[in-house]
């Protein structure tokens, strides 16, 4: 089971780092939005099950979420 539990992790890893690249390698460009991996815990047992170990089974990734907050205003000196 740890065995598991360490690929999960590198899993995870590995998502993150994708998403990261992606964000220095878009650094530049104009509307750019960063993107950030989401993860969560892949648990040992079920939520209904009555368990006494909270020691679960890794990590999962739960999405590739882009942040939408507004970046830096620029004027462009373009007429309208």
């Amino acid at each position: 089971m740890s065995f598991y539990t360490a690929l999960t992790g590198l899993n995870g890893s590995q998502a993150d780092i994708a998403a990261t690249s992606n964000n220095i390698a878009n650094v530049g460009t104009t509307g750019f939005k960063r993107s950030r991996a989401e993860f969560g815990d892949i648990f040992a047992t079920s939520p209904l099950q009555n368990s006494s170990s909270s020691i679960g089974s890794g990590s999962i990734l739960k999405g590739v979420k882009q942040q939408f907050t507004q970046g830096n205003i620029a004027a462009s000196l373009n007429a309208l």
